[in-house]
């Protein structure tokens, strides 16, 4: 029964037959192993930084990324946007960012921002906790004539401009919070690493 069997050729086969299901193996080990180095969700949520690309954020526009499980916003002011900010310190309660904690102190300027075009703040109203929804419209009936656009609360109408500056009068007590960041190019930041430990 074994004549003209090749010996030389059953072992080779044999032989490579074990180091592919070896190799597959080896692959399926690999992937959690290699999938481990990642940051769990847990740290993700506990404040692992987050990558935010927008380079075709169109000024006007908002982005919205997570981080820490809270919404970041990324808002791509327009020049008169940018304009409209110093005509708006009267009727805002801290227009100077006075309350150091609620940015970084390269935040803590007229545009609360590194680079004025680009707003990054959390989305969580200073009052309770609720999310403000984005209004970049200008003087809309419901908000008046003196709106320049930014975040009204619909929770208890809070409102604050597109630097995230609380206005007066609204149960709000802060600034939205600018979290720490750092840019990685000229569309491109890292969300919750601080440029001054970079």
């Amino acid at each position: 029964m074994t004549d003209g069997v090749d010996n030389g050729k059953r072992r080779f086969l044999t032989i490579a037959a074990t180091t592919g299901v070896a190799a597959v193996g080896a692959g399926f080990a690999a992937v959690p192993f290699i999938a481990s180095w990642n940051p769990s969700a847990r740290a993700r949520a506990a404040g692992a930084p987050v990558e935010a690309e927008f380079s075709k954020l169109q000024p006007g526009q908002m982005l919205r990324v997570e981080w820490r499980g809270k919404p970041v916003w990324i808002v791509r002011r327009t020049e008169q946007n940018l304009k409209d900010l110093p005509t708006l310190n009267n009727d805002l309660r801290d227009p100077a960012s006075a309350v150091e904690t609620q940015q970084p102190a390269y935040a803590k300027n007229a545009t609360r921002a590194i680079k004025s075009e680009y707003l990054i703040v959390v989305g969580i109203c200073t009052h309770l906790g609720c999310s403000p929804t984005y209004r970049p419209e200008i003087a809309p009936a419901d908000l008046g004539k003196k709106w320049r656009g930014g975040y009204f609360c619909p929770c208890h109408g809070s409102t604050f401009d597109l630097a995230g500056r609380v206005y007066k009068n609204v149960p709000a007590p802060t600034n939205l919070v600018v979290p720490p960041h750092m840019y990685l190019a000229d569309t491109s930041v890292i969300i919750g690493v601080d440029e001054g430990a970079a």
